[in-house]
Protein backbone atom coordinates (compact mmCIF):
# COMPACT_ATOMS: atom_id res chain seq x y z
CA UNK A 1 0.00 0.00 0.00
CA UNK A 2 2.84 2.78 0.67
CA UNK A 3 4.28 1.83 -2.24
CA UNK A 4 1.56 2.73 -4.45
CA UNK A 5 1.28 6.05 -3.05
CA UNK A 6 3.93 8.06 -4.95
CA UNK A 7 2.68 6.33 -7.97
CA UNK A 8 -0.75 7.73 -8.04
CA UNK A 9 0.46 11.31 -6.50
CA UNK A 10 2.76 11.03 -9.46
CA UNK A 11 -0.02 10.47 -11.68
CA UNK A 12 -2.26 12.68 -10.51
CA UNK A 13 0.56 15.90 -10.38
CA UNK A 14 1.19 14.94 -13.94
CA UNK A 15 -2.12 15.09 -15.04
CA UNK A 16 -2.76 18.62 -13.59
CA UNK A 17 0.44 19.41 -15.37
CA UNK A 18 -1.08 17.90 -19.02
CA UNK A 19 -4.58 20.01 -17.98
CA UNK A 20 -2.81 22.98 -17.37
CA UNK A 21 -0.67 22.55 -20.88
CA UNK A 22 -3.95 21.93 -22.39
CA UNK A 23 -5.67 25.28 -20.88
CA UNK A 24 -2.62 26.94 -22.43
CA UNK A 25 -2.48 26.01 -25.78
CA UNK A 26 -5.89 27.16 -26.10
CA UNK A 27 -5.68 30.46 -24.27
CA UNK A 28 -1.70 31.01 -24.89
CA UNK A 29 -2.40 32.37 -28.28
CA UNK A 30 -5.20 34.89 -27.46
CA UNK A 31 -2.56 36.32 -24.63
CA UNK A 32 0.06 36.51 -27.16
CA UNK A 33 -1.48 37.87 -29.77
CA UNK A 34 -3.09 40.83 -27.31
CA UNK A 35 0.27 41.34 -25.88
CA UNK A 36 1.78 42.02 -29.74
CA UNK A 37 -1.51 43.58 -31.46
CA UNK A 38 -2.47 45.34 -28.62
CA UNK A 39 -0.76 45.85 -25.43
CA UNK A 40 2.61 46.52 -27.39
CA UNK A 41 0.89 49.14 -29.46
CA UNK A 42 -1.07 51.05 -27.03
CA UNK A 43 2.09 51.93 -24.56
CA UNK A 44 3.93 52.72 -27.43
CA UNK A 45 1.20 54.88 -28.49
CA UNK A 46 1.30 56.90 -24.69
CA UNK A 47 4.90 56.64 -25.38
CA UNK A 48 4.42 58.72 -28.28
CA UNK A 49 2.14 60.90 -27.63
CA UNK A 50 5.02 63.36 -25.77
CA UNK A 51 7.81 62.64 -28.84
CA UNK A 52 7.87 63.95 -32.29
CA UNK A 53 7.59 61.12 -35.08
CA UNK A 54 7.41 61.18 -38.65
CA UNK A 55 8.05 57.20 -39.36
CA UNK A 56 11.05 58.38 -41.35
CA UNK A 57 13.24 59.80 -38.91
CA UNK A 58 14.41 58.81 -35.23
CA UNK A 59 11.61 59.99 -32.42
CA UNK A 60 12.52 63.13 -30.37
CA UNK A 61 11.31 63.64 -26.97
CA UNK A 62 8.60 66.92 -27.28
CA UNK A 63 7.03 66.38 -23.43
CA UNK A 64 3.41 68.32 -23.48
CA UNK A 65 4.40 70.47 -26.81
CA UNK A 66 1.65 68.34 -28.21
CA UNK A 67 -1.08 68.83 -25.90
CA UNK A 68 -0.60 72.40 -25.72
CA UNK A 69 -0.59 73.04 -29.16
CA UNK A 70 -4.65 71.33 -29.36
CA UNK A 71 -5.02 74.57 -28.17
CA UNK A 72 -4.41 76.46 -30.90
CA UNK A 73 -5.38 74.19 -33.42
CA UNK A 74 -8.59 74.77 -35.24
CA UNK A 75 -8.96 71.70 -36.74
CA UNK A 76 -8.89 70.04 -33.09
CA UNK A 77 -11.80 72.40 -32.29
CA UNK A 78 -13.95 71.82 -34.95
CA UNK A 79 -13.29 67.98 -34.49
CA UNK A 80 -14.09 67.78 -31.32
CA UNK A 81 -17.16 70.21 -31.60
CA UNK A 82 -18.33 68.48 -34.02
CA UNK A 83 -17.86 64.74 -32.18
CA UNK A 84 -19.99 66.31 -29.09
CA UNK A 85 -22.60 67.13 -31.78
CA UNK A 86 -22.79 63.95 -33.66
CA UNK A 87 -22.60 62.20 -29.87
CA UNK A 88 -25.59 64.07 -28.67
CA UNK A 89 -27.48 63.70 -32.06
CA UNK A 90 -27.46 59.59 -32.35
CA UNK A 91 -27.27 58.56 -28.89
CA UNK A 92 -30.20 59.45 -27.43
CA UNK A 93 -32.42 59.10 -30.77
CA UNK A 94 -31.16 55.66 -31.16
CA UNK A 95 -31.78 54.62 -27.41
CA UNK A 96 -35.30 56.22 -27.70
CA UNK A 97 -36.04 53.82 -31.29
CA UNK A 98 -34.18 50.87 -29.92
CA UNK A 99 -36.48 50.63 -27.42
CA UNK A 100 -39.65 51.72 -29.25
CA UNK A 101 -38.97 49.12 -31.54
CA UNK A 102 -38.07 46.34 -28.91
CA UNK A 103 -41.46 47.16 -26.93
CA UNK A 104 -43.19 46.96 -30.28
CA UNK A 105 -41.74 43.58 -31.21
CA UNK A 106 -41.72 42.00 -27.91
CA UNK A 107 -45.65 41.36 -28.45
CA UNK A 108 -47.04 38.52 -30.07
CA UNK A 109 -48.00 39.92 -33.35
CA UNK A 110 -47.93 38.02 -36.77
CA UNK A 111 -44.85 37.98 -38.92
CA UNK A 112 -42.35 39.18 -35.70
CA UNK A 113 -38.90 37.36 -36.32
CA UNK A 114 -39.48 39.16 -40.20
CA UNK A 115 -39.71 42.28 -38.52
CA UNK A 116 -36.99 41.87 -35.97
CA UNK A 117 -34.79 40.26 -38.70
CA UNK A 118 -35.62 43.54 -40.89
CA UNK A 119 -34.34 46.08 -38.58
CA UNK A 120 -31.62 43.95 -37.48
CA UNK A 121 -30.04 43.45 -41.17
CA UNK A 122 -28.75 46.99 -41.35
CA UNK A 123 -26.28 46.53 -39.10
CA UNK A 124 -24.50 43.40 -39.87
CA UNK A 125 -24.79 45.02 -44.01
CA UNK A 126 -21.75 45.86 -45.43
CA UNK A 127 -20.76 49.27 -44.08
CA UNK A 128 -19.58 50.54 -47.53
CA UNK A 129 -22.27 49.65 -49.17
CA UNK A 130 -24.72 51.12 -46.94
CA UNK A 131 -22.88 54.60 -47.29
CA UNK A 132 -22.92 54.29 -50.87
CA UNK A 133 -26.15 53.68 -51.21
CA UNK A 134 -27.11 56.44 -48.83
CA UNK A 135 -24.88 59.03 -51.04
CA UNK A 136 -26.77 58.08 -54.07
CA UNK A 137 -30.33 58.67 -51.44
CA UNK A 138 -29.12 62.01 -50.19
CA UNK A 139 -28.11 63.41 -54.16
CA UNK A 140 -29.16 66.82 -53.50
CA UNK A 141 -30.74 66.68 -57.45
CA UNK A 142 -31.25 63.37 -58.70
CA UNK A 143 -31.75 61.94 -54.84
CA UNK A 144 -35.35 60.04 -54.27
CA UNK A 145 -35.63 61.60 -51.27
CA UNK A 146 -35.16 65.41 -51.98
CA UNK A 147 -37.74 64.41 -55.05
CA UNK A 148 -39.64 63.38 -52.77
CA UNK A 149 -39.17 66.44 -50.42
CA UNK A 150 -39.73 68.24 -54.38
CA UNK A 151 -42.80 66.18 -54.41
CA UNK A 152 -44.68 67.33 -51.02
CA UNK A 153 -43.85 70.89 -52.18
CA UNK A 154 -40.32 72.19 -50.46
CA UNK A 155 -38.68 73.86 -53.13
CA UNK A 156 -35.86 74.16 -51.24
CA UNK A 157 -34.46 71.02 -49.92
CA UNK A 158 -31.37 70.45 -47.95
CA UNK A 159 -28.08 69.87 -49.84
CA UNK A 160 -27.55 66.98 -47.55
CA UNK A 161 -23.98 65.80 -47.56
CA UNK A 162 -23.01 68.17 -50.47
CA UNK A 163 -23.34 71.24 -47.74
CA UNK A 164 -21.25 71.58 -44.73
CA UNK A 165 -24.84 72.35 -43.18
CA UNK A 166 -26.49 69.16 -43.85
CA UNK A 167 -23.45 66.97 -43.80
CA UNK A 168 -23.25 65.89 -40.40
CA UNK A 169 -26.66 65.73 -39.91
CA UNK A 170 -26.95 63.20 -42.74
CA UNK A 171 -24.41 61.15 -41.53
CA UNK A 172 -25.81 60.97 -37.74
CA UNK A 173 -29.79 59.86 -40.21
CA UNK A 174 -27.43 56.97 -41.40
CA UNK A 175 -26.07 56.06 -38.19
CA UNK A 176 -29.00 56.07 -36.08
CA UNK A 177 -30.76 53.73 -38.99
CA UNK A 178 -27.73 51.34 -38.90
CA UNK A 179 -27.35 50.81 -35.17
CA UNK A 180 -30.85 51.13 -34.19
CA UNK A 181 -31.60 47.02 -34.90
CA UNK A 182 -28.31 46.21 -32.96
CA UNK A 183 -29.46 47.97 -29.44
CA UNK A 184 -32.93 46.55 -30.11
CA UNK A 185 -31.68 42.77 -29.63
CA UNK A 186 -30.51 43.77 -26.36
CA UNK A 187 -33.68 45.79 -25.20
CA UNK A 188 -35.49 42.99 -26.24
CA UNK A 189 -33.44 40.46 -24.11
CA UNK A 190 -33.51 42.74 -21.02
CA UNK A 191 -37.65 42.81 -21.68
CA UNK A 192 -37.58 39.29 -21.79
CA UNK A 193 -36.18 38.97 -18.38
CA UNK A 194 -38.63 40.99 -16.42
CA UNK A 195 -40.49 38.85 -14.93
CA UNK A 196 -43.91 38.43 -16.27
CA UNK A 197 -45.73 38.59 -12.60
CA UNK A 198 -44.80 42.00 -12.02
CA UNK A 199 -47.35 43.55 -15.14
CA UNK A 200 -49.84 40.92 -13.65
CA UNK A 201 -49.35 42.66 -10.23
CA UNK A 202 -49.67 45.92 -11.44
CA UNK A 203 -52.58 45.07 -13.68
CA UNK A 204 -53.93 43.75 -10.32
CA UNK A 205 -53.07 47.31 -8.51
CA UNK A 206 -55.07 48.59 -11.52
CA UNK A 207 -52.21 50.73 -13.16
CA UNK A 208 -52.56 50.89 -17.13
CA UNK A 209 -49.98 50.04 -20.09
CA UNK A 210 -48.34 53.30 -19.71
CA UNK A 211 -48.15 52.86 -15.64
CA UNK A 212 -46.29 49.78 -16.22
CA UNK A 213 -44.29 51.04 -18.59
CA UNK A 214 -43.01 53.89 -16.39
CA UNK A 215 -43.20 51.72 -13.01
CA UNK A 216 -42.16 48.32 -14.61
CA UNK A 217 -40.34 48.34 -17.87
CA UNK A 218 -38.46 51.81 -17.55
CA UNK A 219 -36.69 50.13 -14.16
CA UNK A 220 -36.74 46.63 -15.40
CA UNK A 221 -34.65 47.68 -17.89
CA UNK A 222 -32.24 50.05 -15.92
CA UNK A 223 -29.16 47.56 -16.39
CA UNK A 224 -30.05 47.33 -19.89
CA UNK A 225 -30.35 50.80 -20.80
CA UNK A 226 -26.54 51.51 -18.49
CA UNK A 227 -24.84 49.09 -20.55
CA UNK A 228 -26.48 50.24 -24.06
CA UNK A 229 -25.44 53.74 -23.22
CA UNK A 230 -21.84 52.89 -22.57
CA UNK A 231 -21.50 51.15 -25.52
CA UNK A 232 -23.47 53.88 -27.51
CA UNK A 233 -21.88 56.42 -26.29
CA UNK A 234 -17.72 54.83 -26.75
CA UNK A 235 -18.84 53.59 -30.29
CA UNK A 236 -20.05 57.51 -31.24
CA UNK A 237 -16.70 59.16 -30.26
CA UNK A 238 -15.12 56.60 -32.16
CA UNK A 239 -16.86 57.01 -35.32
CA UNK A 240 -15.17 56.79 -38.21
CA UNK A 241 -15.19 54.37 -41.63
CA UNK A 242 -19.15 56.09 -42.19
CA UNK A 243 -17.98 59.46 -42.45
CA UNK A 244 -14.53 58.06 -44.34
CA UNK A 245 -16.79 56.37 -46.81
CA UNK A 246 -19.55 59.03 -47.39
CA UNK A 247 -18.05 62.72 -46.96
CA UNK A 248 -14.38 62.03 -46.49
CA UNK A 249 -14.21 64.62 -43.51
CA UNK A 250 -16.10 66.99 -45.86
CA UNK A 251 -17.25 69.60 -47.06
CA UNK A 252 -14.57 71.57 -45.77
CA UNK A 253 -14.09 70.08 -41.94
CA UNK A 254 -17.70 70.10 -41.64
CA UNK A 255 -17.66 66.47 -40.33
CA UNK A 256 -14.31 66.02 -39.59
CA UNK A 257 -14.41 64.29 -36.06
CA UNK A 258 -11.54 63.11 -33.59
CA UNK A 259 -10.61 59.82 -35.25
CA UNK A 260 -10.78 61.49 -38.51
CA UNK A 261 -8.58 64.18 -37.02
CA UNK A 262 -6.13 61.30 -35.36
CA UNK A 263 -6.11 59.57 -39.04
CA UNK A 264 -5.01 62.37 -41.02
CA UNK A 265 -2.79 63.72 -38.56
CA UNK A 266 -0.80 59.63 -38.29
CA UNK A 267 -0.89 58.29 -42.03
CA UNK A 268 -1.31 61.91 -43.96
CA UNK A 269 0.62 64.94 -42.63
CA UNK A 270 2.60 61.77 -40.62
CA UNK A 271 2.84 63.69 -37.44
CA UNK A 272 2.70 60.12 -35.55
CA UNK A 273 3.70 62.37 -31.60
CA UNK A 274 0.48 65.07 -32.12
CA UNK A 275 -1.93 62.33 -33.32
CA UNK A 276 -1.37 60.27 -30.53
CA UNK A 277 -1.75 62.95 -28.15
CA UNK A 278 -5.27 63.41 -29.57
CA UNK A 279 -6.02 59.89 -29.33
CA UNK A 280 -4.65 60.02 -25.65
CA UNK A 281 -7.19 63.25 -25.09
CA UNK A 282 -10.17 60.95 -26.55
CA UNK A 283 -8.99 58.00 -24.27
CA UNK A 284 -9.33 60.64 -20.99
CA UNK A 285 -12.82 61.77 -22.61
CA UNK A 286 -14.07 58.43 -23.06
CA UNK A 287 -13.25 57.43 -19.90
CA UNK A 288 -14.47 60.42 -18.11
CA UNK A 289 -17.20 59.99 -19.52
CA UNK A 290 -17.83 55.80 -18.41
CA UNK A 291 -16.99 57.18 -15.06
CA UNK A 292 -19.33 59.92 -14.86
CA UNK A 293 -22.56 57.34 -16.52
CA UNK A 294 -21.07 54.28 -13.81
CA UNK A 295 -21.69 56.81 -10.71
CA UNK A 296 -24.53 57.78 -12.18
CA UNK A 297 -26.39 54.46 -12.06
CA UNK A 298 -24.37 53.46 -8.75
CA UNK A 299 -26.36 56.73 -7.28
CA UNK A 300 -29.55 55.50 -8.58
Amino acid sequence: MQATKPIKSVSARQRRRKNLFTAWTFIGPNFIGFFIFTMIPVVFSFVLAFMNWDSFNAPTWAGFTNFTRMFGDETFKISFMNTIYYTIGTVPITMVLSLFFAILLNQKIRGMAFFRTTIFFPYITSLVAIAVVWNMLFHPTLGPINQFLHFIGITNPPGWTSTSQWALPAIIIVSIWRNVGYYMILYLAGLQAIPPELYEAAEIDGANKWLQFWNVTLPGLRPTTFFISIIATINSFKVFDLIQVMTNGGPGRSTNVLVFDIYNEAFVNFRFGYASAIALVLFAIVLGITIIQFQFQKKN
